[in-house]
């Protein structure tokens, strides 16, 4: 199976990198290929222009390296998503890969009545997202709206006809004990060891 992981955190020893190398190494206990867009290191512009917006509409991108990424994403059996939540959403850098890459006419298209969408992503099996915050997640969905979820996992993934999307939030990772934290490693590092 090929997996594709998009990951965005600038920091090489943040948690989320350390989530990164369980992810890879599950997947290389059960012989997954992998491809990672690093969308830090590969400095990524996730600057949507007018050009861009234009060829949006026209259905054909112009930026290279979303392009090349679109490739990488539709070859995709499995994504997975890796970031934190910053001020109770994703970065930048992955607000701007969804932007530019989740593209019509390249991953999803409209129904013939232009009010649904339909995926193009015919290899894909399933989506696991993978996200780090600091807030309490009984606060982040009564007080701050569940915006991943409600943005990310159902307005953009679902929405475009992604199929088996399944979310893990780690919260309140800042003041977690070591020991927790090395057992949702542990717990990734496994799920992806079963992943089929």
């Amino acid at each position: 199976m090929r997996v594709v992981i998009v990951f965005n955190h600038p920091y090489e020893g943040s948690y989320c990198n350390a989530i990164l190398n369980s992810v890879q190494s599950g997947l290389g206990k059960a012989g997954h290929e992998i491809d990672i867009i690093h969308l830090d290191r590969d400095k990524f512009n996730p600057v949507m222009t007018s050009e861009d917006l234009l060829a949006f509409r026209n259905k054909k991108s112009i930026d290279a390296k979303a392009m090349e990424y679109v490739q990488r994403v539709k070859a995709a059996d499995h994504l997975v998503f890796i970031f934190p939540i910053w001020w109770e959403l994703m970065p930048a850098l992955m607000k701007g890969f969804i932007d530019k890459v989740i593209f019509p006419g390249e991953t999803y298209d409209y129904t013939s009545s232009g009010y649904g969408m339909v995926t193009l992503l015919n290899k894909l099996k399933g989506v696991t997202v993978i996200t780090t915050m600091n807030t309490p997640s009984i606060m982040y969905k009564l007080l701050f709206g569940n915006a991943i979820k409600k943005a990310f996992i159902r307005g953009t993934l679902q929405k475009t006809g992604c199929k088996n999307v399944k979310w893990l939030s780690l919260n309140m990772v800042k003041s977690s004990p070591k020991e927790k934290k090395v057992k949702w490693l542990k717990q990734i590092e496994n799920r992806f060891a079963n992943l089929k």
